[in-house]
């Protein structure tokens, strides 16, 4: 991540530029170019440069971009500008929560391939248009995954996170007497996966004793 400030800025409005690069190979000099440029033409102030380079879109965390909204909270600058809205959001929803927020941090984005400017009415009227599309991306994802766990139970399929016990050594620990806890310490599986064990298995339920009993043979909580 590279932050260059410029601390020359005058009353003219200031304007942060955010690149991002998803591989070692490429540079965000073409992106810097054509912001520069179209700053020129604005009449912008450049007070600060954020860059990260061979960095994902989808990484969650990102130093560039975090160094940017950071800043923009501390309100070092009145508009961000980047190439393309692509450079900045993981995906539609991410992209609509990071707008939502510079929308309250009265805080303007230009993205020149999209021709967005959230400063102007037109943009923010197409802001809202994205945000309607974000929530149509998530319902369609909510139906997709309900759709797919519908299928996999008709077709026989287990759902739910992998059994990660031996059942069979479950089985004869528990018939030994043993609490689900140490059951769990002796397996080195958590008491967790000790339950899910007992739901999945009806044998294991069978032997299975509460979560504490006393030992026969020492008479104390195990």
């Amino acid at each position: 991540m590279r932050k260059h400030y410029d601390t020359s800025a005058s009353a003219a409005t200031r304007v942060a530029f955010y690149c991002r690069v998803s591989t070692a190979d490429q540079t965000a000099e073409n992106q810097l170019r054509a912001l520069r440029e179209h700053a020129a033409r604005a009449d912008w102030t450049i007070v600060s440069t954020y860059t990260d380079e061979a960095v994902s879109g989808t990484r969650e965390r990102r130093p560039g971009l975090d160094a940017l909204l950071a800043d923009a909270r501390r309100r070092r600058f009145d508009l961000i500008a980047v190439a393309a809205l692509d450079r900045l959001g993981r995906n539609l929803r991410h992209l609509v929560t990071l707008l939502d927020e510079l929308q309250h941090l009265r805080v303007g984005l230009v993205s020149l391939r999209e021709a967005l400017d959230l400063t102007s009415p037109i943009g923010r009227a197409m802001f809202a248009l994205v945000g309607v599309l974000a929530e149509v991306e998530r319902a369609w994802i909510i139906e997709r995954t309900h759709a797919g766990l519908r299928r996999a139970r008709a077709q026989g399929k287990r759902l739910g996170r992998p059994l990660i016990v031996d059942s069979g050594a479950l089985q004869r620990l528990l018939a030994a007497g043993l609490s689900y806890r140490t059951a769990a310490k002796r397996l080195g599986v958590s008491e967790g996966a000790i339950r899910l064990a007992v739901r999945r298995h009806p044998t294991l339920r069978k032997v299975s004793a509460p979560p504490e009993i006393r030992s026969p043979a020492s008479g104390v909580r195990t």
